[in-house]
């Protein structure tokens, strides 16, 4: 199962720091993310999202035990 860890709005979207997803692609996972959730739907097209430390397209396999980092756009200087 891939670790996904939410920060910034994406956290404050679904709620919760981090979860434990079954999905085997990117594609699949952002697809099941956005059912699950549906306030992360007008956010998620915007974060960079991250495998392993990588951005990766979404036929991406993941892996057992990846790390999925959801980083939405950060504002600052």
């Amino acid at each position: 199962m891939a670790h996904v860890r939410f920060f910034a709005a994406a956290q404050e979207a679904t709620g919760r720091d981090d979860e434990r997803r079954d999905e085997r692609t990117l594609g699949a996972l952002r697809a099941g993310l956005t059912a699950d959730h549906p306030a992360l739907a007008g956010i998620l097209p915007r974060c960079a999202v991250l495998v392993a430390g990588s951005r990766v397209d979404d036929a991406a396999p993941l892996d057992d035990d990846v790390l999925v980092d959801v980083l939405p756009p950060f504002a600052g200087g």
